[in-house]
């Protein structure tokens, strides 16, 4: 069991005891106690955590209107809050960042990661490779830089750090952001802690950022002590948190060490990466909705793909819209994670799974179609030749290609309520603006 999904069954059924007593808190208690431990989270850490947690739940008094089991509740939050350590604010201005971290741990994906983050803020970020060690390094930063608009520099083969990163400012000078991928190891060694010295002497850099995968857990605070022995650390950067139960090890090993979390890497893409935000974090682990996160991604993709909310709501509405929207949900990124932000996190794995497959078979199936038949669907629901032959070209079957049709009669109608109800469109497009949309009782 993950601990995001450990810590909201033990909430669950805490909250919902007939009596919150003593004998139930307790009860509580041993039972997160096992779920942090069972998650890599020092056991010093949760015997201070879960004490402070009883005390405070038993002996504070609840302001004026909270029930006990929302003060135990709230407890919990603030509690684990603080164990996870502060809200990174990134800053956005001209600047050198260097990362390093050993095999392994995605930091060469993570500096494309940065790049296209720093981007996103309107400043010009370009990469230096001055990874010298592994021969892959420069190719894949490459691949990266040109797939994603990102200005690169690097000299394949080359030994040399400060030749590399001389030539590499010189070229990039006209970034506002420039980062560096600076060598790895299998282990921290003398080698390594020389090299990075040296790195850090000559690229002068304004952030130092550890990067760290998620699943390592207790050892990520051996490490950042390690490195920051070496090279003072400005942050840390956690890899491979695509699950609401991922990583809470690595994250309070490396907040009790004094350093602090900067960014976490939430999936394998390019966009899939975000400023730590404790309180986020602990509110998904407990099922909180995170609405702020799912809006600025919804408002990411609208302008990525220009869509006009407006003339969305306009238009006749096709299997070619319908399409759009498909490719639109994939962007947002895996189903588990955007159910989490919504507050349902614990939706069936099966479900999800089932979900994520039909959506790649419709993108198929509507791909096996023909321009006019995208257009009016009325052309497919006539014909059962057609949707046998666009069966055959998707390599599916026809049931596949009349499951499909009637998804999109249910959106069809939805899509007509939403037209004719003035209130909810403003609500709508407001949201896909980026402008919010209020819902009581949303944490």
């Amino acid at each position: 069991m993950d601990l995001g999904e450990g810590l909201r069954k033990a909430l669950a059924k805490l909250t919902g005891a007939a009596i919150m007593d003593e004998k139930a808190v307790k009860e509580f208690i041993k039972e997160l106690q096992r779920i942090l431990i069972s998650n890599d989270v020092n056991v010093k850490l949760v015997f201070e955590l879960s004490k402070r947690i009883e005390e405070k739940t038993l002996k504070e008094k609840p302001l004026p209107g909270v029930s006990p089991k929302e003060h135990a509740v709230r407890v919990v939050y603030d509690e684990l809050t603080n164990m996870m350590g502060e809200r990174h604010e990134p800053r956005l201005e001209k600047q050198r960042i260097l990362l390093l971290g050993l095999f392994g741990s995605g930091k060469t994906t993570s500096v494309a990661k940065l790049a296209k983050f720093y981007q996103s803020k309107g400043l010009k970020s370009g990469v230096i490779c001055c990874d010298t060690f592994r021969p892959a390094a420069f190719e894949q930063l490459q691949q990266l830089s040109e797939r994603n608009g990102i200005p690169f520099y690097g000299e394949k083969g080359g030994t040399d750090a400060t030749r590399i990163i001389r030539n590499g400012l010189e070229r990039l000078k006209d970034n506002d952001v420039i980062i560096l991928d600076s060598s790895g190891r299998s282990a921290f060694d003398t080698d390594l802690q020389r090299e990075l010295k040296l790195i850090s002497q000559n690229f002068e850099p304004n952030e130092r950022f550890l990067v760290i995968s998620a699943d390592i857990g207790q050892v990520a605070g051996k490490q950042a002590a390690e490195f920051n022995a070496s090279v003072p650390l400005t942050g840390v950067l956690i890899t491979k948190m695509d699950g609401s139960g991922k990583g809470g090890g690595a994250l309070s090993a490396v907040a009790a060490t004094g350093a602090k979390v900067a960014f976490i890497g939430t999936g394998e893409k390019i966009p899939d990466i975000e400023t730590f935000d404790s309180k986020k974090y602990v509110g998904r682990l407990l099922g909180f909705p995170d609405l702020e996160t799912l809006i600025s991604k919804m408002d990411t993709i609208v302008k990525e793909e220009n869509i006009k909310p407006e003339e969305l709501l306009e238009e006749k509405f096709t299997i070619k819209t319908f399409y759009e929207q498909l490719k639109a949900t994939k962007k947002m990124g895996p189903l588990k994670s955007v159910f989490g932000m919504l507050g349902m996190a614990d939706m069936p794995k099966e479900m999800l799974e089932q979900s994520e497959e039909k959506l790649k078979t419709y993108e198929v199936i509507i791909n096996s179609m023909t321009p006019a038949e995208r257009e009016d669907a009325s052309l497919l629901k006539k014909s059962r030749s057609r949707q046998e032959r666009i069966a055959k070209g998707a390599g599916v079957k026809p049931e596949d290609v009349r499951r499909l049709l009637s998804e999109f009669e249910k959106m069809e109608k939805m899509m007509g309520m939403f037209k004719r109800d003035r209130g909810f469109r403003k609500k709508m497009e407001k949201m896909m603006k980026g402008g919010g949309l209020k819902m009581p009782g949303a944490g």
